[in-house]
């Protein structure tokens, strides 16, 4: 529920109200804004009859949340929340693109590749350091060394990184060098290492499940905030339906809907969702179109060589000629690229 109390209420009487809801056994969020203070309030709505908050001096009103998510809900939240890593703004006027290889390789792989999309105009790293497939037989990743290597490419050319947490075993290890934690579509409602993310100081990227609902891919969300980890960026990969020319289904509708529903910041991975480069460009301009916060593009040195994913890698090249439409295109929309 949402507590909104009233502009000329005080110090003592919110105060007085955060106490109320907290020996209720309320988790508790404050927002104070320029006119009124709103309170977020999540916890057993059964005591709400014995609390009579209305009543008490200060509060203007109490509205319920209806949806089974709470803080991720616009109506928790009305402003969109902007997430701050390493000085950028991620969900403000500024588009964000996450670039680079699938899986990190080689050194000479990776760092070619950093300093190619960061001349580009990409504002961070992707990569990934563990890599399990679908096959047992397939390239699996470099592990540790890979996100060594990740770190390097950041000092080398100052782009923060993103890469994937597989489970709860690894999940120290990749914090120690990461800036933004990403969670694949595999693990959405992994709910166990969920808990786990929230625990963490940093920013976690959450995939859509290839078959989830958008209250469902919320609901994962809402489990790393209620732990207390209110940095969650939603990341739209495509869903799986009855087409298979593409990898994925690229679902465009889930920006607005989802940026309609919930205050948080949403981006696009049109590389995984087409699952053929030639269609990246394409979907990376139509994203931005319907108001995405940013983009997940994969780029490699020589695609048709990369170990991981390279029908869907762009060429630097390629990625070059894309960025410098989408700089364009941000500009027609009242938006722009770093």
């Amino acid at each position: 529920m949402i507590i909104v109390m009233d502009h000329l209420a005080n110090d003592e009487q919110i105060n007085a109200v955060l106490a109320r809801l907290e020996k209720a056994g309320f988790l508790i969020h404050l927002s104070a804004g320029v006119e009124r203070t709103i309170i977020g309030a999540i916890g057993d709505k059964t005591h709400l009859k014995d609390m009579s908050l209305e009543a008490m001096p200060g509060v203007e009103k109490v509205v319920p949340i209806l949806q089974p998510y709470k803080l991720a809900s616009r109506a928790f939240h009305e402003e969109g929340t902007i997430i701050r890593v390493g000085g950028l703004e991620i969900g403000g006027d500024t588009v964000h693109v996450i670039a680079g290889p699938c899986a990190v390789e080689s050194r000479d792989q990776l760092l070619v590749t950093a300093k190619t999309v960061k001349q580009a105009g990409a504002t961070l790293l992707r990569g990934g350091a563990f890599k399990p497939r679908t096959s047992p037989y397939a390239f699996q990743g470099l592990e540790e060394e890979g996100l060594k290597l990740l770190a390097e490419a950041r000092e080398a050319t100052g782009l923060l990184i993103v890469t994937e947490v597989m489970d709860v075993r690894t999940l120290p290890m990749v914090a120690e060098y990461a800036d933004i934690l990403q969670i694949g579509a595999r693990n959405m409602q992994n709910f166990f290492l969920l808990r786990e993310m929230a625990k963490v100081d940093k920013p976690v990227l959450l995939k859509r499940g290839s078959s989830a609902t958008f209250e469902e891919w919320l609901m994962a969300a809402e489990y790393i905030m209620a732990g207390g980890n209110y940095n969650v960026i939603l990341c739209e990969r495509g869903i799986r339906s009855f087409e298979n020319y593409t990898r994925n289904t690229l679902d465009l509708s889930a920006v607005p809907v989802v940026k309609h529903l919930s205050h948080l910041p949403v981006i696009v991975d049109p590389s995984h969702a087409t699952g053929r480069w030639r269609f990246v460009p394409a979907m990376s301009k139509a994203a931005l179109a319907a108001g995405a916060d940013g983009l997940i593009i994969e780029v490699h040195p020589n695609p048709p060589e990369a170990l991981c994913d390279g029908p869907q890698s762009l060429t630097p090249d390629n990625f070059c000629s894309l960025m410098s439409n989408l700089k364009q295109l941000a500009a027609v929309l009242g938006r722009k690229l770093p």
